[in-house]
């Protein structure tokens, strides 16, 4: 045992003593994985659930991905697992009897010591002890030997277990809402809009039969080209494929803009820009109407535009449109010559502005069908916002509440 103490900086009442450092394999049972005998795959649920490296460790939890016929299993349900190998330090629980493979080891631990493990994972404890090897990984002798501080006293353990126990449950309760919403949104733009080359759409608010029509997209949109000529907004912008148009120093932590912004375009709230940039989010770039602020500015590479008449064009459906990709065969077919080498779509404004889209003739339903999404998004941005200040929580008391 190692004689250093410590405090952490908040305590619950009536805890003072100060806490002590001990290695890991002192105060829990640590089974280190091993290479499975591969003759005992399964491709179905079988007697135990095979556990190999972090590809296997999802959302703080053991997702059951490969079973083995194997009959002797290595953790019990209530476990905690740790991948020790790339990348090294990520950690979970199992609800399940599970078998440990490679990459991974079993702890014998309470609440307490499963958010021990996570902060030290965040802190970098485990990379810096798997730093230098061609393959990520941590051998048994640092797990065990490990250094942690604890107090020693029991409850004092499980109130900190415990309150840490009901921010993951609060946290994963938001995320799962925040993910089955988006999968409700998702089934539904496909359901509330007619595919390519249909007129129709499977699901339709009553009282609304007629075909949907093609038009031109320049036929109900302008093109806004007005700079921040006379500094109206320094608030640089961006294009994020899931959260629209923001604040870049909210979206990258740093300004990417220069700081004279006099000649970028000016954008007033409601207006639509398309960043042309492709991602793994937006392979055919994003468009977004600018929903957080007043005005901002954006770089000149944009395409900037507003609808031409506010009472025939519902800016709701517009802005649900494109969050379909029904538009992207339309942008497919004007930059077929491909990217630029740093990403940027190759589109002139004049081709961006034939491009068709499909919309219903009356005003009414594409203003059902703009607010009923409207709605949805209102939910999802609501669940993800809880579940990222929950997170922020949550880390900054894995600082305070611990040493």
């Amino acid at each position: 045992m190692n004689d250093v103490k410590k405090s952490p900086k908040i305590r619950f009442d009536g805890f003072t003593d100060a806490w002590e450092q001990r290695k890991l394999g002192e105060v829990a049972k640590i089974t280190m994985g091993q290479s499975p005998d591969g003759s005992t795959y399964s491709d179905t649920p079988s007697d135990y659930i095979l556990v190999q490296g972090n590809a296997d460790l999802k959302n703080g939890w053991v997702s059951p991905r490969i079973w083995t016929t194997q009959k002797t299993k290595t953790a019990d349900a209530g476990d905690l697992i740790m991948s020790v190998r790339a990348p090294a330090g990520a950690m979970g629980k199992t609800a399940y009897d599970v078998v440990l493979g490679r990459g991974v080891a079993g702890i014998k631990g309470n609440e307490f010591l499963y958010q021990t493990l996570v902060k030290m994972d965040e802190s970098g404890y485990w990379k810096k002890l798997a730093a230098g090897s061609t393959f990520e990984s941590i051998n048994t002798d640092s797990v065990v030997n490990a250094q942690i501080f604890m107090p020693q006293d029991i409850v004092e353990q499980e109130k900190i277990g415990s309150l840490f126990l009901n921010l993951d449950n609060l946290i994963t309760l938001h995320q799962r809402k925040c993910e089955k919403l988006k999968c409700i949104k998702k089934s539904m733009l496909g359901k509330m809009f007619p595919k390519n080359g249909e007129q129709f759409p499977e699901i339709r608010f009553k009282g609304f039969t007629d075909a949907w029509e093609q038009r031109k997209l320049g036929d109900v949109v302008e093109r806004v080209t007005r700079k921040n000529s006379n500094l109206e907004s320094n608030l640089p912008l961006t294009i994020s494929a899931q959260y629209g148009l923001i604040d870049q120093n909210e979206f990258f932590d740093r300004r990417i803009a220069s700081k004279d912004v006099s000649g970028y375009y000016l954008i007033k709230h409601g207006e639509f820009a398309y960043n042309k940039s492709t991602s793994n989010d937006a392979e055919w770039g994003a468009i977004k109407r600018l929903d957080r602020y007043e005005k901002g500015v954006l770089s000149t590479l944009y395409i900037v535009f507003k609808i031409l008449d506010e009472k025939q064009t519902s800016s709701d459906f517009l802005a649900t449109y494109y969050d379909t990709n029904l538009w992207h065969k339309g942008i497919q077919a004007i930059a077929a010559e491909g990217a630029r080498n740093h990403g940027l779509l190759n589109i002139a404004p004049s081709d961006f502005f034939n491009t068709s889209l499909m919309m219903p003739k009356s005003y009414v339903e594409q203003n059902k069908i703009g607010e009923f999404f409207l709605s949805l998004n209102k939910l999802i941005t609501l669940h993800q916002r809880k579940y990222e200040k929950l997170t922020k929580i949550k880390k900054s008391f894995l600082q305070k509440l611990f040493v």
